[in-house]
């Protein structure tokens, strides 16, 4: 699997049609989503997925008020449950001869919910209008279930993710009856994960338990960002202080050590009681951008400052995030690359 910020042809995204993901937030949404493709276009195409034919001309008509130029997008008319893309969308790997494949993983709502079963689908049915080969992603003799939320790779062959996603036996299991050897061999086997760093839980509010792309990710083959919360009362704190303790000790694909660069939380923020998964980790790197969520928050600039410094061949820009997050995800939950051929 190729590296985020690797050239892309194309980022994709699937056009909000699910109000209940935003609970009295749905009006402002799509105008989140026309400011992230008006930014992403200016760099790459963008593949927009709709559920209809009707949520396509209602899209184009948001994204030309948002002065959006929409001959570069594509649409892609799929019924889809949700709008999570980087979970349930087209994760592209390239074969051994260099070519473009698809692996499809099984996608089941992060093992929580029960509208899943058109968004599983998705994956399958683009590799079939793209002409891409599809590669039916196992863990032994099932088949594997994984959300690309749940991974984050380096282009080289280390990838990192969580215990508690992955190997949690008791809340969300993805793959009953596998332990972190059949994980690995599954992960090395789909996406040439030879080397694979496991860290050990994900942030409060995580509705996904444990996506490893609101806690840590990496900018270039040897370095990562990853989240730190000074709070020591914060329910935050203790994990992701653990983390770093993991990262300091792991070793890339090559046995080097890893650069960790600490990126701040967000204060927290709520929703009915519920406490959200606000990060500035949930980033999107495209060609010409990378969108960083932003939460009217003092910690947003510091955050913003740390990564346009990892990222000096891109702009660096804040999307405001705050309605967006009541969907318990953000910009990278929302997006998914295509590499670029070569």
């Amino acid at each position: 699997m190729p590296a985020e910020w690797e050239k892309h042809e194309a980022t994709w995204i699937c056009w909000p049609q699910n109000s209940a993901d935003w609970p009295g937030k749905f009006a402002p949404i799509k105008w989140v989503f026309a400011e992230m493709v008006r930014k992403i276009s200016e760099g790459e195409k963008v593949r927009i997925i709709a559920g209809s034919k009707k949520a396509e001309t209602d899209a184009k008509a948001v994204l030309r008020k948002a002065h959006v130029d929409v001959t570069k997008t594509e649409f892609f008319v799929i019924p889809t449950d949700r709008n999570w893309t980087r979970d349930f969308g087209p994760i592209f790997v390239k074969t051994g001869k260099g070519e473009r494949a698809i692996a499809k993983f099984r996608f089941n709502a992060w093992a929580k919910y029960d509208n899943w079963k058109l968004d599983d689908k998705v994956a399958g049915i683009l590799a079939k209008r793209l002409k891409f080969p599809i590669l039916p992603a196992v863990i032994g003799n099932k088949p594997f279930t994984l959300e690309g939320g749940a991974i984050d790779v380096n282009g080289a062959g280390t990838l990192i993710t969580t215990e508690e996603c992955l190997l949690d036996d008791k809340v969300q299991v993805r793959n009953p009856g596998f332990g972190k050897a059949d994980v690995e061999t599954a992960l090395r086997e789909s996406l040439g994960a030879v080397n694979v760093i496991w860290l050990n839980k994900g942030i409060a509010g995580d509705d996904t338990h444990g996506h490893v792309d609101d806690i840590c990710r990496f900018v270039n083959r040897d370095t990562v960002v990853a989240c730190v919360e000074k709070n020591r009362s914060d329910a935050n704190h203790a994990p992701l202080m653990e983390n770093i303790e993991r990262l300091n000790d792991a070793r890339l694909e090559d046995g080097s050590r890893i650069d960790v660069v600490q990126l701040p939380m967000p204060s927290p923020l709520y929703c009915d009681g519920m406490r959200l998964p606000a990060s500035y980790a949930n980033f999107y790197i495209s060609n010409a951008f990378v969108i960083v969520p932003t939460f009217n928050d003092e910690n947003d600039r510091t955050a913003l400052g740390i990564l346009s410094e990892l990222f000096p061949d891109r702009k660096v820009v804040g999307i405001h995030a705050v309605d967006l997050v009541w969907g318990l995800g953000t910009l990278h939950c929302l997006t998914q690359q295509q590499p670029a051929v070569g």
